[in-house]
């Protein structure tokens, strides 16, 4: 295995950092372990002599590539599954409950590959089903009129245009799903050889992949009633965690719900977020 030494993790770290926010300053073990073998299979016999080379690519791809291979994560579904239960029990009676309620928004951000707005996809379309049956008894008791179809789709970005390419994919092998209930892998997932799972079409069509950089601004055409960002700000050190959760706190609706990872905090950040619960903040009502 090829050594990275400090000084060309100096300069990876420092380069990465400054477009994309990722901290790597103390991830040399990473580093290696995700690029060592590839760039010694392309031939090179250093990490600066591979980086040199990934900068001067004029078409950007290999620079992309090292990013791919940088911030791609490992998740599965159903991950800090509290979070789901908050979301069908609060976030989407409250939705529900708003004048614009039919246009539900909701941005999972920092994607990876998929499992987590395939998961809440799932959530939002069993708790419809259950919402629709509720209120069909209800129009066949006492002629209330049923109101319009609500648009569910679900917003889903990544940096990383593999992640990014493996979500809109959508076929994972059985143990992404062991958390989840069986029935749910019958209703959504379609089996293919051997033991993978592609998510069934009316799953796929709910979700909208999106490459986005995090430390660039946020454009949303309406605020956001629910973001996910969750085990995305471990890698980025405290001014740019600031900066982030303030442009999500632009971005999102009054009374939106903020999700972050478990082993995440903004107890040291300076924010405007109302905490409810660990790893679960909501933007206060103006």
């Amino acid at each position: 295995m090829i050594r990275l030494f400090e000084q060309e993790l100096a300069e990876i770290s420092g380069y990465i950092k400054e477009r994309f926010g990722v901290n790597l300053t103390s991830k040399s073990t990473l580093i290696e372990s995700r690029l060592g073998c590839y760039i010694m299979g392309k031939g090179f016999k250093s990490y600066g002599e591979y980086f040199d080379y990934a900068k001067s690519d004029p078409s950007g791809e290999e620079m992309t590539n090292l990013i791919n291979r940088i911030t791609t994560n490992h998740t599965f579904f159903m991950r800090e599954n509290d979070h789901f239960e908050i979301f069908t029990k609060s976030v989407l009676p409250w939705i529900e409950s708003l004048p614009d309620g039919n246009d539900m928004r909701v941005w999972s951000a920092g994607c990876a590959t998929g499992e987590e707005p395939y998961g809440l996809s799932i959530y939002i379309l069993e708790y419809m089903a259950a919402q629709n049956r509720a209120k069909t008894m209800t129009q066949n008791r006492f002629g209330i009129h049923m109101p319009g179809s609500v648009d569910t789709t679900i917003l889903a970005s990544d940096i990383s245009e593999r992640a990014l390419a493996a979500a809109s994919e959508g076929v994972y092998f059985r143990e992404n799903l062991s958390a989840m209930p069986q029935d749910w892998i019958s209703k959504y997932f379609i089996g293919v050889e051997g033991e993978a799972y592609r998510v069934a079409p009316e799953l796929r069509a709910n979700v909208a992949f999106k490459k986005i950089n995090l430390l660039d601004p946020i454009k949303a055409s309406k605020p956001y009633h629910a973001v996910f960002c969750r085990n995305v700000m471990i890698y980025f050190d405290a001014d740019t965690r600031v900066s982030l959760i303030d442009r999500l706190y632009h971005a999102m609706a009054p009374g939106a719900y903020l999700f972050i990872g478990h082993s995440e905090s903004l107890a040291n950040c300076n924010h405007r977020f109302k905490y409810l619960q660990p790893s679960v903040y909501r933007k206060p009502f103006l």
